[in-house]
């Protein structure tokens, strides 16, 4: 009896330590013993995550989309958008991924995780809260990881099938010498026609302007008629249809003819033309080609212009091109103010002076200006091509009406020097040159103005 009441005593006595030193309100989790705060399950919560994983079912790996080519995340089901690394954006779109696990349990916060840019890793950690066994609010913090694959979108793929274009403008000009092609190619730099088309190519006889929309090609065979004498034709081929919308795909196709007349050419009018011209003779040599063909009579320094629709309507051939002029040296000049023709002297031969010519090296080596190229495909180019790109900048220079036209910058590589060289050249003078700066552009695309030296 003594004993058992020893024993009992004891144990009285160790409950009443035990009670004295846990904080009041706690209780003991009923797993492990630890003293915690009383909650519904009477459990820890390291026994707690032991026995229930509120995570389950949310993916730790996903994959998202991404395309190098245009810098775009793919976003289900079908959208691409444009993401900056550790940005809400692409924070939005990776808990897009995994929408529907996360509709079980309560987002409490979501955060990236940094990571190496060029891992191809983005890592998000995400804090979630759920409620468990009996009404026991269990809150759990983990990471995601999402693998970015390489994946080309829709329209980066069009581009690069070459099939992405819904309207073409096909510029030709049946001519041996590009050098309205080159004038034009200003005019389309001036103006900023350019900034709507998705490529340019060149080929032999003219360029190709592809686009995205059948009205920016309207506006640019819109512009060519005001700039050149042209003609067109439109033409479109159905692409597919979609019945159940009543929907079509066109492609549309413009076909744009430039005269066949380039500056220097010596032309030949019909009697007619030249009549309603003023009785000018038939053999005319081309000054310059502007939105008309300015036509001068050597003989009588008579001047004419025609525009498109007239040349369509009485239209006239080249006898001779620049290709098929040749320098000479003049040794003496005289006047003949009379010439009477008589039976006996015969016929006369005469030439026809076009330009004077100067020393083409030392010029193209004192130029010290320059001018912007559209960024197109290119073909092969030739010698040819370079030397045709050389008579149009000696054109320049000795045609201050064409130049007023054309944006001149300044190419600092070259010393400045005299306007005129020895020979008597004709130069371009510093006031009609740009400063060559980055033109900047606004929201509308047009080209901001440049500074004038």
């Amino acid at each position: 009896m003594n004993v058992c009441f020893l024993k009992l005593a004891y144990r009285t006595m160790e409950y009443m330590t035990e009670s004295t030193d846990r904080s009041p309100g706690h209780i003991l989790c009923c797993e492990c013993g630890v003293p915690i705060s009383p909650n519904p399950a009477n459990i820890c919560v390291a026994c707690l995550r032991s026995k229930v994983d509120i995570s389950q079912g949310i993916p730790k790996q996903v994959s998202v989309s991404f395309c190098k080519q245009c810098q775009r995340y793919f976003q289900p089901p079908g959208t691409w958008i444009q993401c900056a690394l550790e940005s809400r954006e692409l924070l939005a779109l990776c808990l897009k991924k995994i929408k529907a696990p996360l509709s079980k349990v309560r987002l409490v916060d979501a955060g990236f995780v940094w990571t190496e840019p060029h891992s191809k890793r983005l890592k998000v950690k995400l804090t979630i809260q759920k409620e468990v066994m009996n009404g026991a609010i269990l809150q759990q913090v983990f990471v995601v990881d999402y693998v970015v694959q390489s994946q080309m979108c829709g329209d980066c793929h069009r581009v690069e099938a070459k099939d992405f274009w819904k309207a073409v403008i096909q510029v030709r000009q049946k001519t041996l010498h590009k050098k309205t092609f080159y004038y034009l190619e200003q005019l389309i730099l001036k103006y900023g026609m350019h900034q709507n088309t998705l490529r340019i190519k060149e080929i032999h006889d003219g360029l190709d302007f592809y686009y995205s929309s059948k009205q920016h090609a309207q506006k640019m065979v819109e512009f060519l008629q005001c700039t050149v004498p042209c003609r067109y034709k439109a033409s479109q081929r159905l692409i597919s249809q979609d019945i159940h919308s009543n929907t079509y795909n066109y492609k549309s196709t413009f076909s744009v003819e430039i005269v066949p007349v380039c500056k220097d050419n010596v032309v030949c009018l019909s009697p007619k033309l030249a009549q309603s011209l003023g009785n000018m003779n038939q053999i005319c040599v081309c000054i310059r080609v502007t939105s008309a063909i300015h036509l001068i009579d050597p003989n009588t320094l008579q001047v004419a212009d025609i525009d498109g629709s007239t040349f369509w309507s009485h239209p006239f051939n080249s006898l001779c091109h620049p290709k098929q002029l040749e320098e000479f040296i003049v040794m003496e000049c005289s006047i003949v103010r009379d010439i009477k023709r008589t039976a006996g002297a015969g016929m006369i031969s005469k030439k026809v002076l076009i330009k004077k010519s100067y020393d083409r090296t030392k010029r193209q080596r004192r130029r010290n200006w320059k001018l912007k190229e559209l960024a197109r495909e290119r073909e092969n180019m030739d010698t040819d091509d370079e030397r045709q790109y050389q008579d149009f900048l000696e054109d320049l220079e000795e045609d201050e009406a064409i130049r007023k036209n054309v944006n001149i910058y300044r190419d600092s590589t070259i010393p400045v020097e005299s306007d005129t060289d020895d020979e008597g050249a004709p130069r371009i003078s510093l006031a009609e040159m740009l400063e060559d700066l980055h033109i900047s552009q606004d929201a509308t695309g047009e080209e901001g103005a440049s500074m004038m030296t």
